[in-house]
């Protein structure tokens, strides 16, 4: 597996892999159309960073930086391909994503999650992300969870 950075061919796989998980467990939100069908403009343009998983060139996996400030950005839209799950690829997403984040000097990452996706619940606390509390105007009404990493 090897992770790749975004480039514009790559997008309708950032979509698809999103829109399998949200529409399996939630509803489609606005913020997610937001970000799922031109993430080129409203996540790469604003200063974030979209990268993906790859095995025997196929788009297996991806997650988002989504910048909030020069030195807090938010995890997003981690998704793994079904068929490709129970491999660790979400943990050498996680991996990746953190070391990028320092590779940066930011200072925070932060993520929103539900409660129900317990998997996913346990690697980002697996990997150092801790409760803290959840602002009342949350981006995604499906949240009653975020989680935060301080990097430095």
């Amino acid at each position: 597996m090897k992770i790749i950075p975004f480039r514009p061919g790559l997008a309708k796989y950032f979509r698809d892999l999103n829109l399998l998980w949200l529409e399996k467990y939630f509803y489609v939100e606005n913020k997610d159309t937001e970000l799922l069908e031109n993430c080129e403009n409203s996540i790469i343009n604003k200063g974030g960073y979209i990268f993906f998983a790859e095995i025997d060139n196929e788009i297996v996996g991806c997650y988002s930086m989504i910048k909030l400030n020069d030195s807090i950005y938010e995890l997003g839209k981690m998704a793994v391909d079904q068929s490709y799950q129970g491999q660790k690829i979400g943990q050498k997403l996680m991996l990746h994503g953190i070391a990028f984040a320092k590779s940066q000097n930011w200072k925070e990452l932060i993520l929103y999650s539900n409660t129900i996706l317990e998997p996913a619940i346990h690697i980002y606390k697996k990997f150092g992300f801790r409760k803290v509390a959840l602002e009342k105007d949350t981006p995604y009404a499906r949240s009653n969870i975020k989680m935060h990493l301080v990097l430095y």
